[in-house]
């Protein structure tokens, strides 16, 4: 009796599943990459769960996302906290829907001396670039596994590749991600899921470059930056990418950008 009650859980389960909309995770939708991505798949109409440390920093993304009609839902999530991810991932699954991408866009971009780095200052880079990485993935998984299909990608930066002075904790990090990704990658692509890191090497049309790096941000207008819904067409791409042809590893940067 029991084994038969279960059968018909599991048959609900799925059954409800399929009437939900299929949704797009996004973990850092800051107000460049990660909120260019978030709109990117609301567009292609895709339900679009957000999220960042604080709520609130949230609110002009999804007023952007519901004035072009796109469906939202804004988290507040620490990412380094296993117990708020596994809390987030749960919620959704079983509140919105199944998530068919999941976007890891935490940064931790820091400049110190290596005698200047404490090991505060290391561990929380660490938590940020690779540790909520190996959390949402993890859950994320859990779940796509079930459904033998979905993506998972995780944004890296040219520090994944090369670790530049000043930025040990940073490249630290970032190389720990990569390692990551490629390690769920070729665990989990054979089962069916979608695994990819992202490279993005060059400045990023922010605020933030506009007003550190003025030099560098005037090349805007001959596309010399990188452009955050250029980034993310590149994201939606690697998610519809058929499985006979699927790339784990994609770099962009400026054709101004020296490699």
């Amino acid at each position: 009796m029991y084994n038969y009650f279960k059968i018909i859980m599991r048959y609900n389960e799925k059954v409800n599943s399929m009437k939900k909309p299929p949704v797009a995770l996004i973990v850092g939708a800051g107000d460049a990459t990660g909120g260019a991505i978030a709109q990117r798949f609301a567009r292609e109409g895709y339900t679009v769960c957000i999220t960042r440390r604080k709520i609130n920093k949230l609110y002009d993304l999804v007023s952007s996302i519901e004035t072009e009609g796109g469906s939202v839902h804004p988290f507040g999530s620490d990412a380094r906290r296993e117990d708020q991810v596994i809390d987030l991932i749960e919620k959704i699954e079983t509140a919105i829907g199944p998530i068919e991408i999941a976007v890891y866009n935490v940064g931790g971009n820091v400049r110190f001396s290596i005698t200047e780095t404490t090991a505060r200052v290391y561990l929380k880079v660490w938590e940020m670039c690779a540790l909520g990485g190996f959390l949402m993935g993890r859950e994320v998984a859990k779940r796509m596994l079930e459904r033998k299909k979905g993506t998972i990608l995780f944004t890296g930066a040219t520090a994944s590749l090369r670790g530049a002075s000043g930025f040990s904790a940073f490249s630290g990090g970032k190389h720990a991600l990569k390692a990551l990704a490629e390690s769920m990658a070729r665990e989990l692509a054979p089962k069916g899921i979608h695994v990819a890191h992202i490279v993005i090497d060059g400045a990023i049309d922010t605020k933030f470059i506009s007003e550190m790096f003025p030099d560098i941000y005037a090349l805007k207008n001959q596309e010399g930056i990188l452009n955050p819904e250029h980034i993310a067409e590149n994201y939606l791409m690697l998610h519809k990418q058929p499985r006979s042809a699927w790339t784990f590893e994609m770099d962009l940067r400026p054709w101004t950008e020296k490699w």
